[in-house]
């Protein structure tokens, strides 16, 4: 097949992009930006077209003679962004996209977007039909585009949405390496009383279920919706521990008030904001000590036919070995 992937030389798009390459299809990818695997992706025979998802000739260049799309690319917490960015990236965004498959005959639409939609998780594990309650506006614009596809689907454009979990593997230079060189200092400052609850997604696993929404025959019941992680969840005391074991160390978890650090955070955040400068510290990135994620993956199971092959402990041993070879450790 001839696939187009949206973001696909970040995290988890170069993972789904060098998988299909493997596979043997003809794979388009369209991003803003080199990523860290930009030369793997290119060895690998990706065609890379770098420039913005907003831009309609670019997108209907890219999507033309496809057969599927895969739609990973958004705006993600990019800091001093209005909440118009958001919405133009990730809603209009997505709207031009699926305007684009449509009239260039694409026979698969996969659209990324997130657990995060469902906010904090009470009670748990939820499903797929739980509350739908952003914390910020990047999750509440994912839920928006999300409502987007079900129009398409009915007018002849096959739509999926996977909501992947917490993702995490070889590849990621975002919160995971935090964690990782957390624990590898050996101490680990835990802000609340580490109870919080965290449900993972091992990047291979995710991947999997990509190509097991691409297989699957139209839904009957319309556009489908499907929450993908691995196959527990666990405290965030315990994946601490379980990354410490990946790296064969031991880790002395200190228990911090949570409150004094998220309104540290606010403070940060907006010192930062009049000088444009990335703050090292925000509230979204706090609440990640205080947001309960579980979450129960049976629709996926059932229709989609997931199974996670990578286990935690597997999962978590492949990511210290990547980082540690690739200088990030």
């Amino acid at each position: 097949m001839r696939i187009l992937v949206t973001g696909g030389t970040g995290f988890t798009g170069a993972a789904l992009t060098l998988r299909l390459l493997k596979e043997g299809h003809d794979v388009v990818v369209l991003d803003n930006g080199r990523g860290i695997r930009f030369d793997q992706l290119k060895a690998e025979g990706a065609d890379i077209r770098l420039g913005d998802l907003r831009k309609q000739e670019l997108v209907e260049e890219c999507v033309a003679g496809c057969d599927a799309v895969f739609h990973i690319a958004a705006a993600f917490r990019a800091v001093n962004r209005p909440d118009a960015h958001y919405y133009d990236v990730n809603v209009n965004g997505t709207r031009q996209l699926c305007e684009a498959s449509l009239a260039a005959g694409v026979s698969r639409f996969i659209n990324c977007s997130t657990c995060g939609v469902h906010g904090d998780i009470h009670p748990v594990p939820a499903n797929e039909d739980a509350p739908i309650r952003p914390n910020d506006y990047y999750q509440q614009t994912k839920h928006l585009a999300e409502e987007v596809l079900p129009g398409f689907h009915d007018s002849g454009l096959n739509t999926t949405t996977i909501r992947p979990l917490g993702i995490y593997g070889p590849g990621d230079p975002g919160r995971f390496l935090m964690l990782f060189r957390a624990v590898k200092r050996g101490v680990f400052p835990m802000f609340g009383d580490g109870r919080t609850l965290f449900h993972p997604v091992y990047i291979d696993n995710l991947v999997d279920s990509f190509l097991l929404a691409l297989t699957q025959p139209p839904s009957p019941n319309g556009s489908r919706t499907y929450l993908v992680g691995d196959e527990e969840f666990l405290t965030l005391d315990e994946l601490v521990r379980a990354v410490a074991r990946s790296m064969g160390r031991a880790v002395r978890i200190v228990k911090l008030p949570y409150a004094p650090m998220h309104a540290f955070s606010a403070i940060v955040e907006g010192m930062c904001r009049p000088f444009r400068i990335p703050p090292p510290l925000f509230p979204r990135r706090v609440s990640w000590y205080r947001s309960d994620r579980a979450f129960t993956i049976e629709r996926a199971k059932s229709e989609l036919g997931y199974e996670p092959r990578i286990s935690l402990e597997e999962g978590l041993a492949r990511t210290a070995r990547w980082y540690a070879e690739n200088g990030f450790l």
